[in-house]
């Protein structure tokens, strides 16, 4: 029964190693909380109440010597998550460890006039 109990304190360390390498990656991802603009190619304003975590690259991209194309070995950038609300989304970040900055959109200010404005 001993030998047993080894493999298996064993395969926990292994375990507790991985979850040390996930955490520590964890804590130094950066991204940024954003709301999701407006389309300017529509008039609509379809998706614009979301937010959106984008993670920040942690490499640059490099030319590929073959074919030319641009690519790093960083998969996080091709990651978007959406949140509901500003706060969901810091929970998400504050959740997992990722240290998050806030773009915040400036609020928009409608130029009011009347139909009747075009004319004069």
């Amino acid at each position: 029964m001993g030998g047993k109990a080894q493999p298996e304190n064993e395969k926990r360390l292994s375990e507790l190693l991985i979850f040390r390498t996930i955490r520590t990656k964890a804590s130094t991802m950066q991204a940024r909380i954003y709301k999701r603009p407006k389309n300017a190619m529509q008039s609509g304003k379809a998706l614009t109440d979301q937010w959106v975590l984008d993670f920040v690259p942690a490499e640059a991209k490099k030319a590929d010597p073959l074919m030319g194309w641009a690519g790093s070995g960083d998969t996080r950038q091709q990651v978007q998550l959406k949140f509901p609300t500003k706060e969901a989304a810091l929970a998400y970040a504050g959740k997992y460890g990722i240290s998050a900055l806030v773009h915040e959109t400036p609020p928009k200010r409608l130029k009011i006039q009347a139909y009747a404005d075009n004319f004069r």
